[in-house]
């Protein structure tokens, strides 16, 4: 009898033992979760250290990139419509001089006006005239549209720089943590754990800056190849409008400033 009581006893306190242990794990889970819970983005984010701090100010310029490049990259940008109506006018009268004047006021500046400025400058010290004006305006076209897809380049760059930022971060931050884990006694895992997820967020933030970067990098250059194409097929309409004759307002100036060879007398 007094044994069955001994084991009843023995019984009792493991019992609340058990529950005194299963108390207190119940009171630790929700402060070690709480943490993680209560973070807001913002402090997520914040965490990243100087390094997250750099990739959200390139995320900014991103962004200012990207408004800028859609608001540059258009053909109502790259021709106007009055400009395009204004060189049509003056090249169907076969007024060269005056479509010249028309592309080179400042009123008027554009890539269009540039390309015929350009053009129309060679073909007037030329002593071939308008015969080469369609040679003239693509050259042009070629370099003032490689001009347009360099503005492109910061975006690209910003694409390749930001993950490499967040790897940055990570090694920066993984370096610490396994310095602290060497250096300290009785680390809880929970610990470690934290400062990994914490040193993982610049990676995070890299590829959330790159991703859309790289996506709108794209888009742009195929933008400008696209633009390129409709500007040459204007520039081709616009250029049969005229004659391929001489100039109104007077005869080409020889190249090199050097006189014009005068005419034959007649017989």
């Amino acid at each position: 009898m007094s044994a069955a009581v001994g084991a009843i006893a023995h019984l009792s306190t493991f019992a609340a033992q058990a529950a005194d242990a299963g108390a207190l794990l119940a009171q630790a889970a929700p402060a070690a979760s709480t943490p993680d819970e209560g973070k807001t983005l913002l402090q997520h984010i914040l965490s990243g250290g100087p390094v997250g701090i750099v990739i959200i100010l390139l995320s900014f310029t991103a962004v200012l990139m990207a408004v800028w490049l859609a608001a540059e990259i258009r053909l109502t940008r790259i021709a106007p419509p009055r400009v395009v109506e204004g060189l049509d006018r003056l090249l169907a009268a076969n007024d060269v001089r005056g479509a010249l004047a028309f592309c080179q006021a400042e009123e008027n500046r554009c890539l269009l006006a540039g390309m015929f400025a350009s053009a129309l400058t060679r073909c007037l010290r030329s002593p071939f005239g308008l015969l080469e004006l369609r040679s003239a305006l693509e050259e042009a076209g070629q370099e003032r549209f490689a001009k347009l897809q360099r503005k492109t380049d910061p975006m690209g760059l910003i694409a390749a720089v930001a993950p490499m930022l967040g790897l940055l971060g990570t090694v920066v931050g993984l370096v610490g943590a396994f310095e602290t884990l060497s250096v300290s006694e009785g680390v809880r895992p929970e610990a470690l754990a934290s400062s990994i997820s914490v040193a993982l967020i610049t990676t995070v933030l890299g590829l959330i800056v790159a991703i859309p970067s790289t996506a709108l990098h794209s888009f742009f250059r195929n933008r400008v190849d696209s633009l390129a194409q409709d500007t040459a097929e204007l520039t081709e309409e616009l250029a049969a409008r005229i004659q391929a004759s001489k100039p109104a307002g007077g005869q080409a100036p020889s190249p090199a400033g050097r006189p014009a060879a005068p005419a034959a007398a007649a017989t």
